[in-house]
């Protein structure tokens, strides 16, 4: 009555949580023992189809997962048991049927072929044979649904790997009992066309076992007679598909050239679908096409004899990928065929040299097409019918247009510097033509074409570029998309500007206009820090021009956020090339506003609104400073050296700035020491700048390290320790400023200590960024570990606390310190000394993570403490590693002794010293603990 009353719950309570309930115990039933007792009767006609399906999936869990539980002498009965239900429910009910099959096809893989020789045949014998309560068709219905799961159960099951091939070729070998019958039903004048579906379906299933293509070759050649058919048109099209697909067919080449005719014969099908707007069908022969030609491509490039034929093949997918229609509204297929492109590049830029010849002389006509062919789709319709289109169509459109843009920038590769020439020839006739005037979309792909193969290749060397620059003033900008266009073109050509500074005055004053326009926020902005960052030492010119007019665009806030931090980028590029003065002058007309706002915020009483102002003030602040430079640390460029500004003296004018508004920052963060965003926000402004300056920042440390030691001493954020681990990074080695970063570090050591006595749960981001510091410390400064303030043992028995956190990165960050303090051992003697006391405690800490307390992908990190434990404590870990062990069921009760036993041995065997040995072994042992090993949990890891 449990049972029924559960799945009663499960299927008809409208309450969700009695549902959950009944399902996770219903779950359980499924497993226990009694269910190969009530599976049977659930099964019994008067019962409902909800409740037989329950006892049909029952049993074939406790075939596929508990196999080894049924005694050998049972298989028989179960099987011809399965038999009868399979035959009873032939013309019952259909969900229940297909679970029985799947039961009986789980049955048939574990006993194949020892216990059951020839089981595909058997099927097929037992429901030919003629029974007078089931009609045949039925029958046959029932065959083809259990042939039809049978390679699918194979392709899911659990099998063991050397299990898997040995059933594979098992059944590769029974397909010569299947096929035959398949072929007999396509054949047959009277099978009602749902049999012929379920046929087809039943193939598609079967050519995945890797059968070789010959003999496939009578079905497939059926399924091609089917496409004829609408009521079997998709069916026949997935296994054609499928069965082209399968990666061994390329071996049989011959089949394949025997497929190009067929395909090619249904080009009038496929014309007639195109003109009568029918997208299924063109969909469909199209994938068969591109199925054949893109697995395929180089076995029939290879038969040189038969190079018409494939080319045909060729232009048929090329009639594909310009389909008629705009995509995705009256067409989906051009984007099936894009990848069939690349392929066909690979392959012919792979053959020897003569070879290649042979056929970059026939293919590169062909490509040539297809760039026009792709610009021609990638154009935009009509305003007004782009106006009745989706916000989903429209992301559909834009996602294509950059499928588009990646395989022009590939088919470069072919075509080379030709395909620029000609790409700037039909710009400058279209926009030079006054007979015809040009629409804005074709002037707009030819650009977006350009800025495609631009945005990655090095055109540095392209003739055509400076007539392009030349054109690009000429274009009369009428709408977004084109606007849009033209400057992720100028974006694309920045390098090159910045190799011929005369052009840039052709293009700034159109990428400065833009700026005004919110609708151009994303391209103008971009273009404009692409511009400043490429050629910052030739911009001063024009440098109060920019300035001028990205201060105006600011106060008029016409940007979001994000594209106000990407100018506030671009000017700290433009600025980093002026002299001193100039920057400073620059930094005052444009900082200036802000601080007067920032004033004004931080006398009001804090709330969302305020919040959100200062945090966009103080993120402005720190995206200038990010590329605020004067050290011209970034440049890299050889060509900049001649350009290099004379080495400023006096301090650094971000440092300045920062001392400037150093106590109006104190005053804000003083109001806002409970809200982590704005304290976030403070510590990105020095981190950025800290970052950035590296040593110019020095000037600023005493008071940072001060400001920051009275922040963390009142409210412990992570951002404030994570700022003092740069401090720690960059100024280790400078013992004129180390002082104030050493008493800094000491405090956050000793608050964050308190904070663990008082329970650091709440805050693994606190005990997250901890822990990266000392880790830091150690890397950078070891000597801070031998301060008679440190307390090392303290720190030391954090770390292992931190390891058992139930956060991923917070246990990954432990682990990062103690792979650092290990080594340490020998040379600072607290260390040493901490470790040798207390080390028993870490391994068990270690232990009980890979015994699996801790998440299975952190093991590799465990791993790194146990090598490390391996090379610097080794007379102490094997004495450690015993006596741990010793205790009962642990570190998981799933682990004998003996492999308790094997563990340790290997850990402490000569393969200690190779850390990759070192992470396979605690993989293996985690498994073994976890109840996981030689299931399939373990093949992906």
């Amino acid at each position: 009555p449990c049972l029924f009353q559960a799945l009663h719950q499960l299927y008809y309570d409208p309450n969700i949580e009695n549902k959950n309930l009944a399902q996770k115990w219903l779950m359980q039933a499924q497993v226990s023992p009694q269910a190969w007792h009530f599976s049977w009767l659930l099964l019994n006609m008067d019962k409902v189809p909800e409740i037989q399906y329950f006892g049909a999936s029952a049993l074939h869990i406790k075939i596929s997962r508990y196999w080894n539980d049924i005694p050998a002498d049972q298989y028989e009965s179960l099987k011809s048991q399965l038999f009868t239900q399979i035959t009873r429910f032939a013309g019952g009910s259909k969900i229940v049927l297909t679970r029985l099959c799947v039961a009986l096809a789980s049955l048939a893989l574990s006993m194949m072929p020892e216990a059951w020789p020839c089981a595909v045949a058997d099927m097929v014998r037992m429901f030919q044979a003629e029974d007078s309560n089931v009609d045949g068709r039925a029958r046959c219905l029932a065959l083809l649904e259990l042939l039809t799961v049978l390679p699918e159960e194979f392709q899911t099951s659990r099998l063991p790997q050397y299990r898997k091939g040995q059933v594979r070729s098992v059944l590769a070998q029974e397909c010569g009992s299947v096929f035959p019958l398949l072929e007999q039903l396509l054949q047959q004048q009277d099978s009602p066309g749902f049999i012929k579906q379920k046929v087809l379906k039943c193939f598609s299933s079967w050519v995945q076992l890797e059968i070789p293509l010959m003999d496939c070759e009578n079905l497939i050649q059926a399924a091609f007679t089917s496409l004829q058919d609408p009521e079997l048109f998709d069916t026949a099209v997935e296994a054609v598909v499928n069965a082209i697909s399968q990666p061994d067919a390329q071996r049989y080449v011959n089949t394949l050239l025997k497929l190009i005719p067929p395909v090619l014969g249904l080009q009038e099908q496929l014309r007639q679908a195109v003109q009568s707007g029918d997208m299924e069908t063109s969909h469909g022969i199209c994938r068969i096409a591109v199925a054949l030609g893109e697995n395929h491509s180089r076995a029939l490039l290879d038969q040189v004899e038969h190079w018409q034929s494939f080319l045909a093949l060729v232009n048929m997918i090329m009639f594909c990928t310009g389909i008629p229609g705009h995509y995705p509204v009256n067409e989906t297929t051009s984007s099936l065929t894009l990848t069939f492109w690349y392929t066909l590049q690979d392959d012919i830029l792979s053959f020897e040299p003569d070879k290649q010849a042979v056929y970059q002389q026939v293919y590169r006509p062909v490509y040539f097409q297809l760039v026009d062919v792709l610009l021609h789709k990638a154009q935009f319709p009509s305003d007004e019918e782009y106006g009745f289109w989706s916000s989903d169509e429209k992301e559909q459109f834009r996602i294509y247009r950059v499928d588009i843009s990646d395989t022009l920038m590939y088919v470069y590769e072919m075509l080379g510097a030709e395909l620029l020439s000609s790409l700037y020839d039909k710009l400058g006739r279209l926009l030079t033509n006054t007979e015809q005037p040009s629409t804005w979309q074709h002037t707009e792909a030819l650009l977006y074409g350009f800025q495609s193969i631009a945005e990655t290749i090095d055109v540095n060397y392209s003739d055509v570029v400076p007539g392009l620059i030349g054109l690009i003033p000429r274009i009369s900008i009428s709408n977004v998309q084109l606007a849009d266009t033209v400057m992720f073109t100028i974006g694309a050509l920045s390098e090159w500007l910045a190799d011929h500074p005369v052009m840039i005055n052709n293009v700034l004053p159109l990428v400065l206009q833009a700026l005004g326009n919110p609708e151009l926020s994303i391209s103008s902005v971009s273009t404009l820090k692409k511009i400043c960052r490429e050629c910052k030492y030739d911009l001063p010119p024009y440098a109060a021009n920019i300035v001028a007019v990205s201060q105006e665009v600011l106060m008029k806030q016409i940007h979001k956020t994000s594209q106000c931090m990407w100018l506030m980028q671009a000017l700290g590029f433009l600025l980093s090339a002026l002299q001193v003065e100039e920057i400073l002058k620059n930094l005052h007309s444009l900082i200036t506003p802000y601080i007067q706002q920032l004033e004004k915020l931080a006398d009001e009483t804090p709330n969302p609104s305020n919040k959100l102002a200062i945090i966009h003030i103080l993120g402005l602040l720190s995206n200038l400073f990010t590329t605020l430079d004067i050290s011209h640390h970034d440049d890299d460029h050889e060509s900049n050296e001649v350009k290099k500004l004379p080495v400023q003296q006096g301090p650094n004018p971000v440092v300045v700035v920062l001392q400037q508004v150093f106590q109006l920052i104190q005053k804000v963060l003083s109001k806002w020491l409970n809200d982590a965003q704005v304290v976030e926000s403070v510590c990105a402004i020095f981190e950025k700048s800290v970052k950035t300056l590296l040593d110019d920042f020095a000037p600023m440390v005493p008071q940072l390290c001060e400001m920051l030691g009275q922040m963390y001493s009142t409210i412990p954020q992570a951002s404030a320790i994570d700022l003092t681990r740069q401090l720690v990074h960059i100024f280790a080695h400078e013992p004129a400023h180390f002082p104030p970063i050493k008493a800094l570090f000491l405090l956050v050591t000793s608050v964050t200590l308190t904070l663990f006595q008082q329970g650091p749960r709440d805050h693994p981001d606190i005990v997250d960024s901890f822990m990266q510091l000392l880790a830091q410390a150690l890397k950078r400064k070891p000597d801070l570990f031998l301060c008679s303030n440190l307390d090392v043992k303290a720190v030391f028995q954090c770390g292992v606390l931190s390891l058992k956190f139930p956060e991923a990165p917070t246990v990954k960050a432990s682990c990062g310190f103690f792979t650092e303090l290990l080594p340490r051992c020998g040379e600072i003697a607290p260390v040493g000394q901490v470790v040798h006391e207390n080390g028993k405690v870490l391994l068990q800490a270690v232990l009980e993570g890979v015994g699996g307390q801790a998440s299975r992908s952190l093991m590799d990190h465990f791993a790194e403490i146990l090598f490390a434990l391996n090379k610097h404590c080794f007379s102490y870990l094997s004495i450690w590693i015993k006596e741990a062990m010793q205790q009962d069921g642990f570190p998981s009760a799933r682990v004998s002794p003996e492999q308790k036993e094997t563990f340790s041995q290997q850990i402490l065997s000569r393969e200690r010293v190779n850390k990759r040995r070192v992470k396979e072994m605690v993989k293996e042992f985690t498994l073994l603990c976890r109840g996981l090993h030689g299931t399939e949990y373990t093949a992906d890891y």
